[in-house]
């Protein structure tokens, strides 16, 4: 496995890792303000999960990664991604009504922030009821379970796509994610700021 991450750093792939992690942070904050409409009634389930599947532009060619997304409703939403050359998590996003946690598997570090902390980047109406509609439409038949980089509003990444498939209502039970003292936490602007660069 460390031969596997070892060969993975010194191809390169690390500006892929970061690419993966900025939409993970975009599909948890910005891409809750696509506008849908949707009317919750009391028969809506509140259990969802799905596969994902992750493409990005890089370096000339594009990029796929794969992962699962697990909701409970008005509680929880995980997002994981597996790259598939070490076949483990190198990415995580958990996103609650009280905070957001962004997880880089890779290089030990992590970022976590409250809704109020995150005040001045989000959108005004970005939140979890928002993000919660806009996975529970895309499950509908007919739903929009692809969304691309331009419609998250990341114009340079206008042919970066993420699709939700296989999904599923049934009762799961999400644990919030426990960050292992082995990683470092960094500051939500920090963070953004590495990312700009990309």
């Amino acid at each position: 496995m460390i031969k596997s991450q070892n060969k993975y750093r010194k191809a390169g792939n690390i500006g892929a890792l970061h690419l993966i992690l900025f939409l993970s942070m975009v599909i948890g904050l910005s891409g809750c303000k696509t506008p849908r409409k949707a009317v919750a009634s009391l028969d809506e389930p509140r259990f969802l999960s799905s596969k994902v599947q992750l493409t990005i532009p890089h370096k000339g060619d594009a990029l796929t990664v794969s992962g699962t997304m697990k909701l409970v409703s008005g509680q929880c939403m995980q997002l994981s991604f597996v790259m598939p050359i070490i076949h483990s998590e190198v990415a995580r996003l958990e996103v609650t009504p009280g905070y957001v946690l962004v997880i880089d598997r890779m290089g030990r570090r992590y970022v976590q922030a409250t809704r109020q902390e995150l005040k001045g980047v989000l959108p005004k109406k970005a939140d979890f009821a928002h993000l919660e509609k806009m996975l529970f439409n895309a499950s509908k038949q007919g739903g929009k379970a692809t969304l691309t980089g331009k419609e998250l509003g990341i114009p340079s990444l206008e042919k970066g796509k993420i699709t939700l498939s296989d999904f599923s209502n049934k009762e799961i039970s999400l644990t919030p994610t426990q960050v292992s003292s082995r990683y470092t936490r960094v500051e939500w602007t920090e963070l953004l700021e590495m990312l700009a660069k990309l």
